[in-house]
């Protein structure tokens, strides 16, 4: 066995044992960078697991921050919605104010103009219908409503009609009617009996100067007995057979016939009011004296009221009445 020299084999001692030095230095730095790299490792996890929290704090925030977001979103379309509605119903109460409006306008001029057609058919008068139809045209025109341009128009065609319509001037024939009642009383009967100085001359003829005493006295007998006598004639026998008393109830009939005429006319009974003024003219023409002015101006007078009792229909206003019920409608 041979044996290593001792240099040799400390050498290689040395060798080993530096070797087994850098080995334990490289082990060493080994187990320091993995130590490092795990500390790394441990605050990389730590800061990944922070932000993963705080990652979801935020989301969650984020989340509920969407979900406020969309119920704020909801209720605003909600509002939205509510006002859109509300404008719709305040427009639709606007246009239904405005039609209202129109409708009571109209219902307004429909009663005036059937009230006013009233008091024409009792009064026989087409005033009342044309200030009413004139009132309902300005009334119209303050308005300013396009869509009743049809009444208006209606309305005028109607006032040219009832201003071309000729009918009983009633109050001028009540007028009549009065006066005549109140000349009854003076009309002058035909057998009435006049005084002396209506028949007897203005002044009485004296006999010549030259007769004799008793030759003017003969004559003076002679005009005393014409006095005494009086000749006329009467064509109707009834006049002659009067007697004083009954002239009363005469006058008092004949006013009493005027009277009913004057009603018949009120009543619009044309017929009725023409047969009452023919018989009051035959009553004159019968009884009274026709000789008398005042006779022949009752009786021309009578001739004017027979003459302007007419049996006109007062003119309609029809057409009005329908455009204004179409509007009122709405069509």
């Amino acid at each position: 066995m041979s044996s290593e020299p001792p240099s040799v084999s400390r050498g290689l001692m040395y060798f080993c044992l530096a070797l087994a030095a850098l080995a334990l230095a490289a082990s060493a730095m080994l187990w320091q960078k993995l130590s490092n790299i795990q500390g790394q490792l441990a605050r990389q996890s730590h800061e990944a697991g922070n932000n993963a929290v705080e990652a979801r704090t935020l989301a969650k925030q984020a989340e509920d921050l969407v979900r406020e977001t969309a119920a704020r979103l909801a209720v605003t379309e909600n509002k939205v919605n509510e006002v859109a509605l509300q404008r719709t119903q305040i427009e639709e109460l606007v246009q239904s104010m405005s039609r209202s409006r129109d409708e009571n306008i109209l219902a307004e001029i429909e009663s005036a103009l059937r009230l006013a057609r009233q008091q024409a058919e009792l009064t026989g008068s087409t005033e009342p219908l044309i200030a009413a139809l004139r009132s309902a045209d300005q009334r119209l025109e303050r308005g300013g409503q396009p869509r009743l341009s049809r009444v208006r128009a209606a309305i005028a065609r109607d006032i040219d009609r009832v201003r071309a319509s000729s009918v009983t001037d009633v109050p001028g024939l009540l007028v009549k009617f009065d006066d005549l009642v109140r000349q009854v009383d003076d009309l002058p009967l035909a057998n009435a009996v006049p005084g002396a100085g209506a028949f007897a001359p203005a002044r009485k003829p004296q006999p010549p100067p030259q007769l004799a005493w008793w030759e003017r006295a003969l004559a003076d007998l002679r005009e005393e007995a014409r006095s005494l006598v009086r000749v006329s004639r009467v064509d109707q026998p009834e006049a002659v057979l009067l007697a004083p008393d009954q002239a009363f109830f005469l006058r008092e009939n004949l006013k009493l016939k005027l009277l009913n005429a004057r009603l018949a006319l009120l009543s619009r009974q044309t017929d009725a009011a023409r047969a009452d003024v023919a018989a009051s003219q035959a009553a004159l023409r019968k009884y009274f004296d026709p000789a008398s002015r005042k006779t022949q101006a009752a009786t021309a007078m009578l001739q004017q009221v027979q003459s302007q009792l007419r049996a006109v229909e007062l003119p309609r206003i029809d057409e009005t009445l329908a455009v204004l019920a179409t509007a009122a409608a709405g069509r």
